[in-house]
């Protein structure tokens, strides 16, 4: 939907709708992919608990500066006043969620690693690994449509 609104509405955003800022966004899109080599570190190492403790430090670090950002852009503008806003606070309140819920799996596997490193942990640590990549790619194709007006008119 927003690619379509997209390139049939001129302009876009709309009036009254500043055009994304770069560099911000980026710099917290580089931290947030930057995680994925901590993550993977933990999932093969025989002591992933430092390595795990360090990815949800970034996570975390990542997420609230996000939401920090995600709030004073409704200060700006609302998913109500046009479809621009909609699928911009829509686009990235399902990515913020995504992040949500890897740092909740990031705190249930530290609590479970406490007792120890078994094969099923570890397991455990590798699917979230998993979903961890799957998340970076999220938000990387989430941010860049978001700022998608910023660098294509």
């Amino acid at each position: 939907s927003y690619v379509y609104l997209r390139f049939k509405n001129d302009p876009w955003p709309p009036a009254g709708v500043p055009r994304p800022e770069l560099l911000v966004p980026l710099v917290l899109l580089g931290l947030l992919l930057a995680t994925s080599a901590p993550i993977w570190l933990a999932s093969r190492s025989a002591t992933p608990k430092r390595w795990l403790l360090a990815a949800l430090a970034l996570q975390a670090a990542y997420f609230a500066l996000e939401v920090r950002q995600f709030d004073g852009d409704l200060s700006t503008f609302t998913p109500q006043q046009s479809s621009y806003g909609s699928l911009y606070y829509t686009l990235l309140g399902a990515d913020h969620a995504h992040v949500a819920i890897g740092l909740l799996l990031d705190v249930w596997i530290l609590g479970k690693l406490l007792g120890g490193l078994t094969p099923y942990r570890r397991r455990a640590l590798r699917a979230i690994a998993v979903y961890w990549y799957a998340v970076d790619v999220l938000t990387f194709v989430v941010t860049l449509t978001v700022l998608s007006p910023s660098f294509v008119r």
